[in-house]
C-alpha cells in the first residue's frame, strides 16, 4: 500500500466486510455481535453468506474492491476452503485492485494458528491477531483462552505466511502501573511487524465486565492515569516508527490498515452477515444497511428471502452524513480533507462548521486547519465526541 501523503486528498477505497459471529467463548469485556455455538454448518453458512453477497451486488455497480476484512466473532474458526469459497464469490462481482488487501482477524490459539497457512493459500494477505495481552494474568482475568506462550508462537507462525501482520493489545487494565504498560508495550514492540492496535479497556453495557464494576468486583482507572497512559502510548510508538495513525491504530507508513480506512475517510463498504453494518450511495443518495443480528434469524432470513438486511434506510440529510463523516474522519491523525468532504457531502465544509467556535478550539491546541483539511489535534481526538456538537452548525 503507498504511504499516506501530505500533498493530496486520499482515495477512500470500496471495501467488503464479512461478519463471523461464532466464538468459542464470549469475554467478558466483548459486546461485539458474537455467540457460542457448539456446531456450525461451515457449508450451509458460506451458501447463506454468498447469497447474501449476491444480494448486495445486485444493489451497486461492479465496482473496483480494494479491500476484504473478516471480522466477528472469530473468523479463525472458519475453515480455509470458507474463507477461499468468500474471497472467490467476491472476485465474481467486483473487480480486485492488483494490491488488494485481504485481512482475517485471529486468536492465538495453537488450534487456530494451525490454519494460518490454509489461510494465505486461500487468498488472505494480512492477518489480526487478537493478542491482547502479553501477561499471563491478564490473559485471565480479561477472559482469554490462550498463553501468552501461544500468542508469541502464534506471531512467529504468522510471519511464515504473511508479510502483513498485526495484533492488538487491551490496557488500562484495573492495577496497571505506567510502568506495567510500559514494559509490556516495550516488549510487544520488539514483537511488532508493521502495525499494532492498542485499545484501552472500556466497560461497555450489556457485558460481563459491566456486571462485574456494578458488583464493585474491580474498579477503572481514574481518567488521568488513564490519559498518562494513553500519552505514553503515542510516545513510545511514535519512537519506535509506529506512530498513531488514528486513536487506537498505530503503523509503519504504508501499512495503515486499509479497510478501516476506508470507514474512517467514509467511503463506501458492503456488510455481509450477521449485525454487519454497510454504506453503499444509490442514485446519488448515501444509504445506510444493517442486517439481522442473531445468527439463526440472519441465516433464516437469507434462505427465505435472499438476503438478511433489517434496516436500509437512506441518509438523505447533508448535516446527517456531514457529522458522520466529520466523527469518523477525525480520528485519524490525516483528518478529514476538504476535497473528499466536498465530493461526498456536494457541499463545502465551511458551511456546516460555525468558525467562531473552531476558532477558539484551534486557539485551545484542539484543532488544526490548513488549506487542504481539517483535523484534531492529539489532545482534541481525545475529547473528540465533545468538540463536533462545538463546531457543527
Amino acid at each position: 500500500m503507498p504511504a499516506l501523503t501530505e500533498n493530496s486528498a486520499p482515495d477512500p477505497g470500496f471495501g467488503l466486510y464479512f461478519h463471523w459471529p461464532f466464538c468459542r467463548k464470549k469475554c467478558p469485556y466483548c459486546d461485539f455481535n458474537s455467540h457460542v455455538r457448539e456446531a456450525v454448518d461451515q457449508r450451509r453458512w458460506t451458501a447463506a453468506l454468498l447469497q447474501d453477497l449476491d444480494w448486495f451486488a445486485g444493489q451497486t455497480s461492479k465496482k473496483r474492491l480494494t479491500s476484504i476484512f473478516f471480522g466477528g466473532g472469530t473468523p479463525s474458526l472458519m475453515e480455509p476452503e470458507t474463507v477461499r469459497a468468500l474471497i472467490e464469490g467476491a472476485a465474481q462481482y467486483f473487480t480486485f485492485a492488483d494490491d488488494i488487501e485481504i485481512t482475517l482477524e485471529a486468536n492465538p490459539t495453537s488450534v487456530e494458528a494451525a490454519s494460518f497457512a490454509g489461510y494465505r493459500q486461500a487468498g488472505v494477505t494480512r492477518l489480526s491477531l487478537g493478542v491482547q495481552s502479553i501477561r499471563d494474568e491478564a490473559l485471565k482475568f480479561l477472559g482469554r483462552e490462550h498463553s501468552v506462550s501461544e500468542a508469541l508462537k502464534a506471531i512467529e507462525l504468522a510471519r511464515e505466511s504473511f508479510r502483513n501482520i498485526s495484533f492488538d493489545l487491551i490496557y488500562a487494565l484495573p492495577g496497571q502501573s505506567l510502568d506495567d504498560w510500559r514494559s509490556d508495550l516495550e516488549t510487544a514492540l520488539t514483537l511488532a511487524g508493521d502495525h499494532l492496535s492498542l485499545y484501552q479497556l472500556t466497560i461497555e453495557p450489556n457485558t460481563g465486565f459491566a456486571g462485574a464494576v456494578r458488583r464493585g468486583e474491580f474498579a477503572m482507572p481514574a481518567e488521568e492515569n488513564a490519559e498518562e497512559l494513553f500519552e505514553m502510548t503515542q510516545s513510545l510508538c511514535a519512537s519506535a516508527g509506529l506512530p498513531a495513525y488514528e486513536i487506537s491504530n498505530h503503523a509503519r507508513p504504508g501499512f495503515e490498515c486499509r479497510h478501516n480506512l476506508t470507514y474512517w475517510r467514509y467511503g463506501e463498504y458492503v456488510g455481509v452477515g450477521p449485525g454487519a453494518h454497510g454504506r453503499l450511495v444509490r442514485d446519488g443518495i448515501r444509504t445506510a444497511s444493517q442486517q439481522i443480528k442473531r445468527p439463526e434469524s440472519w441465516l433464516a432470513a437469507v434462505e427465505k428471502e435472499g438476503h438478511g438486511t433489517e434496516v436500509s434506510e437512506a441518509l438523505r440529510s447533508s448535516l446527517e452524513c456531514a457529522e458522520e463523516m466529520l466523527l469518523m474522519g477525525l480520528r485519524l491523525d490525516e483528518g478529514v480533507w476538504f476535497e473528499n468532504f466536498s465530493a461526498v457531502i456536494g457541499q463545502p465544509m465551511s458551511g456546516f462548521l460555525r468558525q467562531d467556535r473552531l476558532d477558539n478550539l484551534i486557539d485551545a491546541g484542539l484543532m488544526q486547519m490548513d488549506e487542504q483539511k481539517l483535523r484534531a489535534t492529539d489532545r482534541g481526538r481525545l475529547v473528540l465526541n465533545s468538540l463536533l456538537p462545538e463546531i457543527l452548525v
